[in-house]
């Protein structure tokens, strides 16, 4: 086979699931900047469907919503967002700048069935059919339905002129995390990636081969002055007009006598 028929070897990839909401813009960025050989590739993923993807091998990383499968994936938490309601603007709850699970006691509150707020009791009244997905439930608020709590991104990504929302403070809240397969060790492109949203300078050693210690610069002049001959001494000079004479004495005065031509104190008159 000539060197023309070898098929051309694929740069390696980095596949970086993500769910709706999730923003992975920055972190892309400093991928891009960091590791240019190396393409990243995005691939959304409904939120429901995140941890069967990874565990799957569809990607090789994800930014999901907890809780994931322990067993099979590896999970650090990053933020956790603020719940809101999602209302029409004439809502009589936009008066105030947030609300209560109390307040909406007399609502009709819309379950979407892609719903992943962790809940021990919905509030207010369930509709009579769940919407399929958060989108559907969104057109129905507009419709003057009812209302959907949901994480604060997700009300910003389905965002309507004639909707707005309020925080609600004591909802339940969603957990954003990256996560990946567990494995033994955790592969090379996983730790670039984990290191990039934990913050870590691109001179971090975590996850990197260690670069060896570098001389420190009296050891860089030992160093030089052994390639000189010098046998490795300091590598000093007499100062300039001195001399070592006899004895390792300057000058080459004898013990006791003064140095030549070295001028002693005028005598006081």
């Amino acid at each position: 086979m000539t060197g023309s028929d070898t098929p051309s070897a694929k740069p390696s990839s980095f596949r970086l699931a993500y769910v709706p909401g999730v923003t992975p813009t920055k972190w892309v960025r400093v991928w891009n900047e960091r590791l240019p050989g190396t393409p990243l590739e995005l691939v959304q993923v409904p939120a429901a469907e995140a941890s069967r993807l990874l565990a799957d091998g569809g990607a090789e990383a994800g930014l999901v919503r907890l809780p994931v499968d322990r067993d099979a994936l590896s999970a650090i938490p990053l933020y956790t967002e603020t719940t809101v309601v999602v209302i029409p603007k004439d809502h009589v709850a936009t008066a105030a700048e947030d609300v209560t699970l109390a307040d909406l006691a007399d609502e009709i509150v819309l379950h979407p069935l892609d719903d992943l707020l962790d809940w021990e009791k919905l509030p207010g009244s369930p509709a009579i059919e769940r919407p399929a997905t958060t989108a559907d439930a969104i057109e129905l608020v507009a419709a003057g339905v009812g209302v959907l709590l949901v994480p604060q991104s997700l009300a910003r990504l389905h965002h309507r002129k004639d909707l707005t929302y309020r925080p609600v403070l004591d909802a339940p809240e969603s957990r954003v995390a990256l996560s990946w397969p567990q494995e033994e060790p955790t592969p090379d492109l996983v730790e670039e990636f984990i290191g990039i949203v934990r913050g870590r300078t691109v001179n971090s050693t975590r996850g990197r081969a260690v670069t060896p210690p570098q001389p420190s610069a009296k050891e860089k002049a030992k160093a030089k002055a052994k390639r000189a001959g010098t046998g490795g001494s300091t590598g000093r000079k007499p100062a300039p007009g001195k001399q070592t004479g006899a004895g390792g004495r300057r000058g080459g005065a004898p013990k006791g006598g003064q140095a030549g031509g070295k001028r002693g104190k005028p005598r006081g008159r």
